[in-house]
């Protein structure tokens, strides 16, 4: 997966081109914690929205592209994308506490790693709109 992004920023909206995959890891990402037995005070506190507004933006990250596209996101928008890229594997670890990754692959699709780099270049991009 590219882990690097473009954003630009217009007023309080970002200008986000992203790849196919990372549309879809944002997409897995969220809509994982959307389908869990979460009440809207745990959604909230994990992303920092309650279940419309993630379901909102859940639908908008389904529709699929063969291409690059732009994404209009605004802060709230990052900010549950981030938050649920970094949340996720806290859903995957066993009774010691160790993270197990061939849970995690086969649900979301992707590595950790991916989550972890996606989510590193979701800040630096907003840094630098």
């Amino acid at each position: 997966m590219r882990t690097q992004m473009k954003m630009t920023r217009e007023g309080d909206v970002f200008l986000a081109r992203l790849t196919p995959r990372q549309v879809s890891a944002m997409y897995e990402a969220l809509s994982y914690l959307s389908e869990q037995d979460y009440g809207d005070t745990e959604l909230t506190l994990l992303v920092g929205a309650g279940r419309e507004t993630v379901d909102a933006l859940v639908e908008r990250l389904a529709v699929r592209h063969a291409e690059s596209s732009d994404f209009r996101l605004t802060m709230e928008e990052l900010h549950m994308v981030h938050s649920a890229l970094t949340a996720v594997p806290l859903n995957f670890t066993g009774r010691e506490g160790a993270f197990l990754e061939e849970p995690f692959n086969i649900r979301l699709g992707f590595y950790r790693e991916n989550f972890d780099a996606l989510a590193y270049a979701v800040v630096r991009a907003a840094a630098e709109a």
